[in-house]
């Protein structure tokens, strides 16, 4: 089962590898106001697929952030420590 993973990255790294050989030309991408950037095409896709994925995970944040707090919450109420008192107790193993 190693070797098959190993297999598939290598194929996943030589078709990529393949793909930015195959896209040396140089292309224009126009922003507004008259800029623009000139690079070549495997740069203008990779920095589009960085955005991209820089996008998706600022998108995330705030229902992580919201996650944590709950889960936050939810360890400080049910916490061991304030269902349990000392050994012995009536409380104790509740």
């Amino acid at each position: 089962m190693k070797y098959l993973a190993w297999l598939l990255k290598a194929a996943i790294f030589f078709t990529l590898f393949a793909f930015a050989l195959n896209n040396q030309q140089d292309v224009t991408v126009h922003f507004f106001f008259g800029t623009s950037w000139r690079a070549p095409m495997v740069l203008v896709v990779l920095a589009a697929f960085a955005a991209g994925l820089m996008v998706g995970a600022l998108g995330m944040v705030p229902r992580w952030w919201r996650h944590r707090q709950r889960s936050r919450k939810a360890a400080q109420h049910d916490s061991p420590s304030t269902l349990a008192g000392p050994p012995g107790s009536p409380r104790h193993g509740l």
